[in-house]
């Protein structure tokens, strides 16, 4: 026999029973869907937090001081802080593949306009650091190097602080008290949204770090130093450079632990990434032992159908037909059952993901090599458990089949 004729014969006997083989193959169908839909939503995960991670800024980098240990609990980062602005400045002139370094203070206040008041944070920093956390403003302006030198009480506003205090007014010009300090509103930043902590964005105050620091935090140190790298492939470079102009910086032998730690956007996506790849690949395991009960369930179909059709399988083997003949035979079944299956499992699984997309807002990514290996997988779980009930049915002895009474 021709493998065409196989595969037609294949396709009548699953065509003869319809129910039975749609049960047969309801296994592989659900294991393969929860398979397709696990990884899309997992890749689309992965890369919604990408981009949320890359929203934070360009080619970010992080200095963090020490963090001060009490009593043996760690304090934090930035509890034990030494940095110093002329940290900042060292970074400014030396550093060859920086675009950008600002400090960092950040305090919680109460902000009063209007007639609201609104509690939020207060972010102390340089004109740098727009550029660094690709913010701008939708309306008024950004404050300049000249304002960082007089202490200047100015600020921006988020666009969560600025609603809550002026509704739709355009708060530009306006008079806030952060505090007990009256500052001037000069811009508003474009909305960001949320973070994938959850965190709004947009929830925050931006002032020189001078007016923030000497006016509401009056602690003498940096939080933190925020640094954008020239280009994403200069990142390691990038933190190399900072790594030793700091140790020189802050008179650090080279036998000695550095007191403060570097952290840049590839970390941060690295790990986030990391868990969630894992994640995914535990929740698609375990969708995976669906496709091995599938399979299980095809090998006892299949036993049940040589079974009932040990005396056709006598008369093909007294008219000629050889052992392989029939072991072909049964097997083109299996695999026939565990690749229709598997086809309607991945057209399920797209369906139900873009399902999940337009009820929850989730990001979804289908990936091609996921398609395939899954088209494949079917084909060989179709092998693997019918090669059995096919060698099974290949061994009957025709005499035996033929005398066969059900």
């Amino acid at each position: 026999m021709e493998l065409s004729d196989f595969i037609i014969t294949a396709v009548r006997s699953i065509l003869k029973n319809k129910m039975r083989s749609f049960l047969t193959m309801l296994g592989i169908i659900i294991g393969i869907s929860s398979v397709i839909v696990m990884v899309a939503i997992g890749a689309g995960a992965q890369l919604q937090i990408q981009d949320q991670i890359s929203s934070m800024g360009v080619n970010l980098i992080t200095v963090f001081p020490e963090a001060f240990r009490n009593g043996g609990v760690n304090q934090g980062g930035g509890s034990g802080s030494r940095l110093k602005y002329s940290d900042v400045k060292i970074l400014k002139k030396q550093a060859r593949l920086l675009s950008g370094v600002s400090p960092l203070i950040r305090t919680d206040v109460q902000v009063i306009g209007g007639k609201a008041n609104w509690s939020t944070i207060i972010y102390g920093v340089s004109p740098d650091y727009l550029a660094i956390r690709s913010l701008s403003v939708s309306t008024g302006d950004v404050f300049s190097d000249k304002d960082l030198k007089v202490n200047a009480k100015v600020c921006i506003l988020g666009e969560t602080v600025a609603t809550n205090l002026f509704g739709n007014a355009n708060p530009v010009g306006k008079i806030i008290r952060i505090g007990q300090v009256p500052f001037r509103v000069i811009g508003v930043f474009a909305a960001k949204g949320f973070s994938g902590s959850g965190q709004d964005q947009d929830d925050m105050v931006v002032a020189p770090y001078t007016t923030v620091q000497y006016r509401l935090s009056r602690f003498p140190f940096l939080q933190m130093i925020l640094c954008s790298s020239i280009s994403g492939n200069k990142m390691e470079a990038a933190q190399s450079e900072i790594r030793s102009i700091l140790r020189e910086s802050l008179k650090i032998p080279q036998s000695s632990v550095e007191s403060f730690t570097i952290r840049s956007q590839t970390d941060i996506i690295s790990m986030a990434t990391s868990t969630t790849r894992i994640l995914t690949a535990f929740l698609a395991s375990i969708s995976g032992i669906s496709l091995l009960v599938g399979g299980i369930g095809i090998m006892n179909i299949m036993l049940v159908s040589v079974t009932e059709r040990t005396r056709e399988i006598g008369i093909r083997l007294a008219v000629g037909a050889r052992k392989k003949d029939i072991l072909i035979q049964f097997l083109v079944e299996a695999v026939a059952l565990c690749l229709t299956g598997g086809i309607i499992g991945i057209g399920l699984g797209i369906i139900i993901a873009l399902a999940v997309r337009a009820y929850t807002g989730w990001n979804v990514v289908f990936q091609a090599h996921t398609v395939i290996l899954s088209f494949v997988f079917s084909f060989f779980v179709g092998i693997f458990f019918g090669f059995y009930p096919a060698r099974r049915a290949s061994s009957l002895n025709p005499i035996d089949a033929l005398r066969y009474e059900p």
